[in-house]
């Protein structure tokens, strides 16, 4: 085996003297020095951590940059909260004014929130523990991003609508079904909890009622399309439902005779038939309701019984010289 040179100090004489070192020496103590040194690095770092309680170097480092970014998520956060009630704001808005003026259904929260994907969506934030404030902020700005893409739609149906505000005038039923004279007609059952006039039992009245002779016209209140013609023994008898649109339908019933058919499109002041006494009634008279998002409202705040029967019958005549026989039948399919 080959053999190293050393030198080591002589005590009695005070001077260094050559010895030779074998390979295997040298290796055995350069090996020692190292494991000594594996040693003593992992007894510092079992007490600088296990007993002072403080972080490697680059644990310090990685929690220094996870708090600047937690604090930059936490700031978003707070901004989330006022965008978030913004958007409150503005769909309370929606639903309770803006869609209803024009007889919209309002959008379900289930369906301004709806999200695509899934739980795959987050499939990568799992590893996370649960109310991790990096997770719950990246579902709720989506969320936040669903929620405002849904009241973008909205407000274009509504923007589309409130181009049609002249179609909605004509639409809602704002005259009454009736010539207004009042020697022709006397009102008898007004809207809201009544005796029904056969059982006696308290029930809802849904209209309004016009006592008259049979024979009398009765005329469209407002633009639409005829949904339902019906004849029945018992009930509302010979009855006509009108779709106006924007929410709001009408009910002619207790009929003598029916002029119109389903499906055929009517303009205010179109002639419809003629009242009579049909169905379960005690006497001859024109039961007239208004419907609005499929909920029976009073008629009274749509009706005008001061208008004079001069301009009532003005309006007839011109709807006659316009003339029924040019409204064609169409599909209720094709309306919506």
């Amino acid at each position: 085996m080959s053999k190293f040179k050393g030198y080591i100090l002589n005590p009695e004489t005070l001077l260094y003297e050559i010895k030779d070192v074998s390979m295997k020496s040298r290796f055995l103590k350069s090996l020692g020095l190292v494991l000594v040194s594996l040693a003593m690095s992992f007894l510092y770092a079992w007490f600088y951590v296990g007993v002072l309680g403080h972080d490697l170097p680059k644990t310090a480092l990685l929690k220094k940059a996870n708090a600047r970014w937690s604090s930059r998520v936490e700031v978003m956060d707070r901004r989330l909260d006022k965008v978030e009630d913004a958007l409150a704001t503005l769909e309370f808005r929606d639903n309770g004014i803006y869609r209803s003026i024009f007889g919209m259904n309002p959008i379900p929260s289930a369906e301004r929130t709806a999200l695509a994907g899934g739980a795959e969506r987050y499939s990568d934030l799992e590893v996370l523990p649960a109310g991790d404030i990096l997770k719950t902020t990246a579902v709720r700005l989506d969320r936040l991003s669903a929620r405002t893409y849904a009241q973008s739609i909205s407000f274009d149906e509504v923007d589309a609508l409130a181009r049609r505000a002249g179609d909605m005038a004509s639409c809602i039923p704002a005259i009454p079904p009736i010539d207004p004279n009042p020697r022709k007609y006397h009102l008898t059952s007004p809207f809201g909890v009544r005796a029904d006039p056969i059982s006696g039992v308290a029930t809802m009245h849904a209209g309004v009622d016009f006592a008259m002779p049979p024979g009398n016209a009765v005329y469209a209140t407002g633009d639409g399309v005829v949904e339902t013609v019906a004849f029945e023994f018992y009930g509302y008898g010979n009855c006509i439902i009108i779709n106006h649109g924007f929410g709001y339908k009408t009910r002619y019933a207790h009929m003598k005779d029916i002029s119109v058919v389903e499906g055929l499109k009517v303009k205010r002041g179109d002639f419809l038939g003629e009242s009579g006494k049909s169905g379960k009634v005690t006497g001859p008279h024109l039961h007239y309701e208004v419907i609005y998002m499929d909920s029976p409202v009073n008629p009274m705040n749509y009706l005008d019984l001061d208008m004079s029967s001069k301009d009532y019958a003005s309006m007839i005549r011109s709807r006659k010289r316009e003339g029924l026989s040019v409204l064609k039948p169409f599909s209720l399919r094709k309306r919506k």
